[in-house]
C-alpha cells in the first residue's frame, strides 16, 4: 500500500473543475494507475480524499494498493514549477499497528442510511443524514464493526469535530448525483488491529469514488 499527498492548485481552470464534481476527480485519480491491480486487489482498493489545511490550500491525498503517476494531475491542476507529489509506502504503518493504540484521525464520509421514499415504495434507498448528531451516531455505531473505538470527552459525548458538512450535487453521464459528506476528526483506539487494517485499506461507509472512505492517522497529542 502506499499514501500520496498532491497539493492542488485552486487557480487554475482544470482545478476548480475537479474540485467541483467528485465524479471528475475520481476519472483524474483512476488515470493514476496503468494497471487494474495497481488500483484495485482483494483486499485493498484506491481511497482517496480532499483536505483544505488552508484557504488557499487544497490537498488531494490518495492511498493505493500501487504506486500512483500523477503527471497529468500536475500538468492540468497542480504547481508545475515548485512541487509534484509525495507518495510513502504505507505497510510499515499498517503492520504497526496493536490493539490499545490511540491515534488521531480523519475521515471524510458519506453518513447515509437506507429507507423508503414513501410507504408505498417497493425498493429502498440510502439517504444522507443531514443533522450533526446524526452523523456522530453514524460513525459511533460503525467504529466497532470496523475495529476501534471512538474516544470520549468528561462529558461522556465522542470526542469529535466535524467540518465540511455538505450535500453536494454533480452530473454523471445523463443524470445527477446528490451526495451528503462530513469530514470527521477526532480520537481513537484501536480495538481489533486486523479489522482496523481492512477498515484503511478499503474504506469505510459508501461512496467511497467520489472522496469518501478514507481514515487516516496522525500522533494523537497526549493529554494533562
Amino acid at each position: 500500500m502506499f499514501l500520496t499527498r498532491f497539493q492542488i492548485n485552486p487557480a487554475r481552470r482544470n482545478a476548480r473543475k475537479l474540485l467541483s464534481s467528485p465524479h471528475a476527480m475520481h476519472a483524474a485519480v483512476r488515470s493514476a494507475f496503468a494497471a487494474v491491480e495497481d488500483y484495485e486487489c482483494a483486499d485493498a482498493r484506491t481511497l482517496w480524499r480532499l483536505d483544505t489545511p488552508g484557504t488557499a490550500t487544497v490537498h488531494l491525498y490518495i492511498a493505493s494498493p500501487g504506486r500512483p503517476d500523477l503527471t497529468h494531475l500536475v500538468e492540468q491542476a497542480g504547481w508545475p514549477t515548485t512541487e509534484t507529489w509525495v507518495t510513502r509506502e504505507y505497510d510499515g504503518l499498517l503492520s504497526s499497528l496493536r490493539m490499545g493504540q490511540e491515534w488521531a484521525f480523519r475521515l471524510a464520509a458519506n453518513p447515509t442510511h437506507s429507507g423508503r421514499k414513501t410507504a408505498d415504495a417497493k425498493e429502498t434507498q440510502r439517504f444522507g443524514y443531514l443533522r450533526e448528531q446524526e452523523q456522530v451516531d453514524w460513525l459511533a455505531r460503525r467504529a466497532d464493526r470496523h475495529g476501534f473505538a471512538l474516544a470520549s470527552q468528561q462529558d461522556g459525548r465522542p470526542n469529535l469535530r466535524l467540518h465540511r458538512r455538505q450535500t453536494q450535487s454533480f452530473k454523471r453521464g445523463l443524470g445527477t448525483v446528490t451526495l451528503t459528506t462530513a469530514t470527521f476528526d477526532g480520537l481513537l483506539r484501536i480495538t481489533d488491529a486486523d479489522t482496523f487494517r481492512r477498515a484503511l485499506t478499503g474504506g469505510i461507509g459508501h461512496a467511497k469514488a467520489y472522496g469518501c472512505g478514507l481514515l487516516t492517522l496522525a500522533p494523537a497529542q497526549p493529554t494533562s
